[in-house]
């Protein structure tokens, strides 16, 4: 079920991405429902889904430890 939850992120951030507003406020939901873990799996995905977007890298900082 958890690994459902990421997929579904994933995906609603990659559908997100055109609108670094809306990006972030994604973002900030998926903090709120991931698990830890989750969120370690999230963050990785983060930094090589928006190595190509720099207008999504200020978003990143929401989640830096």
């Amino acid at each position: 079920m958890t690994k459902v939850m990421l997929d579904y992120t994933k995906s609603i951030l990659e559908r997100v991405s055109f609108d670094p507003a809306l990006f972030y406020k994604e973002l900030q939901k998926a903090i709120k429902t991931l698990l830890p873990y989750e969120m370690e799996q999230l963050r990785e995905w983060l930094f090589n889904f928006t190595h190509e977007k720099p207008e999504l890298k200020p978003c990143l900082l929401v989640i830096s430890p």
